[in-house]
């Protein structure tokens, strides 16, 4: 059974940051990804990396997200900086046995993890 456990979330003020991870099991897993969804919007991605180490970010994580996995351990994890009230949102962890490059083609996601930036 494939599971992603996120963990990580909570609240912060505008400017501080965040350390989001991910542990994945009963799979190997291509590509992983974080998505987040705020109230009342798409779900969208933030970040995505494959197994060879390519990453791939939204234009609103640039410069501020880092990506990040541990192969061994099955994990991602999200480096969040410099965050804004507009980063409030439910991050979810994804994943994907093969090359994804769209919301539809990961197959296994995660519950969920709130983050709250307060201004």
């Amino acid at each position: 059974q494939v599971q992603l456990q996120e963990s990580g979330g909570g609240l912060v003020r505008a400017g501080g940051s965040l350390k989001l991870s991910c542990a994945g099991s009963g799979s190997i897993f291509s590509t992983m990804g974080w998505y987040r969804q705020a109230p009342g919007k798409q779900r969208e991605l933030v970040a995505d990396v494959t197994r060879d180490g390519r990453t791939n970010y939204a234009d609103s994580a640039k410069g501020r997200f880092t990506i990040s996995r541990d192969y061994d351990k099955n994990m991602v994890y999200l480096q969040m900086n410099s965050l804004k009230p507009e980063d409030t949102a439910v991050y979810y962890c994804a994943a994907a046995p093969q090359i994804a490059t769209m919301t539809s083609e990961y197959d296994y996601w995660g519950q969920g993890t709130q983050v709250t930036v307060s201004s």
